[in-house]
């Protein structure tokens, strides 16, 4: 049996990866990919009123809140070591334009003011879009029944500078008109607030996953969709064109939307481009590992885990999850 053995067959098997996977303090020696608390931005839906907590049915863990019910959320998140939140507001009242998308004293602009009162350390970041604010739903002004482009353009400026005013380290422009990083960048900077940095939604896709979303910032179009101005899941190279605009135009960071299903887009952008580029784990995708995690079908924690490591390892800086509280605190008990 000896004579038909070849020689790599009975030579000693001296390449063994096993080796370095034998023992957790192994793998975190040589481990490639890492995920920080501080690279974790925690979304969160407010509203006006106290004492609110308004579940929402398709996010389990995930509620509107008023600005003192989400102060113990950003509370939590803080002492777990949560790089910042991402505020999206539910108005008291909706109007054709969105104007409480400005308003000096909406839930956002109070929230806002009130994060920075009491975490000063947690990055603010306020989401710019109308469709939380208008009455027909969409992200722009409409004009017989069409979004209109350039006329939205210097209401996303309004909102982004009451945001800034109000001490936002970051706005986040998610509504995907064309111009709208360059309308906003003029009036930051003309109204003195050259150091408010915005991160672009740039590659925004028409997804699926967006619905949970939707019942959470009661922002449902109530006719039509938005495959007008949000991206064809089928592109990619268009992605990249329109980061490049948004770069040109004075973004100072590139956001993927979703993550899941876009992690070649990630990559790509942060190869390209070289900028800080975050991804947002989006409610479609949180509610899926939720649902199948209460049914028993997946191990929740890890593959919670699993998914940020990998939105991490295909070339995301930061990223926008409803895990985030959650998974910092697995991190900070030493999660394996």
């Amino acid at each position: 049996m000896d004579a038909f053995l070849t020689d790599r067959e009975t030579a000693p098997l001296t390449i063994r990866p096993r080796r370095l996977r034998r023992t957790a303090s192994l793998r975190r020696l040589v481990r490639e990919t890492r995920l920080d608390p501080a690279q974790l931005v925690l979304p969160v839906f407010v509203r006006t009123g106290a004492n609110v907590r308004i579940p929402i049915s398709s996010m389990p863990g995930v509620a509107q809140t008023s600005i003192d019910e989400m102060l113990r959320d950003a509370s939590a998140a803080a002492e777990s070591g949560v790089g910042g939140v991402i505020l999206f507001g539910i108005p008291d009242t909706k109007d054709e334009e969105g104007t409480g998308a400005w308003d000096e004293y909406g839930a956002v602009q109070q929230g806002i003011r009130a994060l920075k009162r009491e975490f000063p350390e947690l990055v603010v970041i306020a989401d710019v879009c109308l469709c939380e604010y208008t009455s027909h739903g969409h992200c722009g002004m409409l004009r017989d029944g069409i979004v209109d482009n350039d006329a939205t353009l210097p209401l996303l400026a309004r909102a982004a500078l009451s945001h800034a005013q109000a001490g936002a380290d970051i706005v986040a422009p998610s509504d995907m008109m064309d111009g709208r990083v360059a309308a906003i960048r003029v009036g930051l900077d003309a109204a003195g607030h050259q150091d408010t940095a915005i991160l672009s939604y740039a590659a925004k896709y028409a997804s699926a996953f967006y619905g949970p979303f939707r019942e959470a910032a009661e922002s449902t179009p109530k006719t039509g969709d938005r495959r007008s101005h949000q991206m064809d899941p089928a592109n990619g190279d268009e992605a990249l064109r329109e980061v490049a605009l948004d770069i040109d135009e004075g973004a100072d960071a590139i956001l993927v939307k979703p993550a899941g299903p876009y992690l070649d887009i990630v990559r790509r952008v942060k190869d390209t481009t070289g900028y800080p580029v975050a991804a947002y784990q989006v409610s479609g995708e949180y509610a899926m590992l939720q649902a199948a995690a209460e049914r028993g079908w997946l191990d929740g924690d890890r593959a919670m885990m699993e998914s940020l490591i990998g939105i991490r390892r295909a070339g995301a800086d930061f990223i926008l999850t409803y895990f985030a509280t959650t998974a910092a605190r697995l991190i900070r008990r030493g999660w394996e």
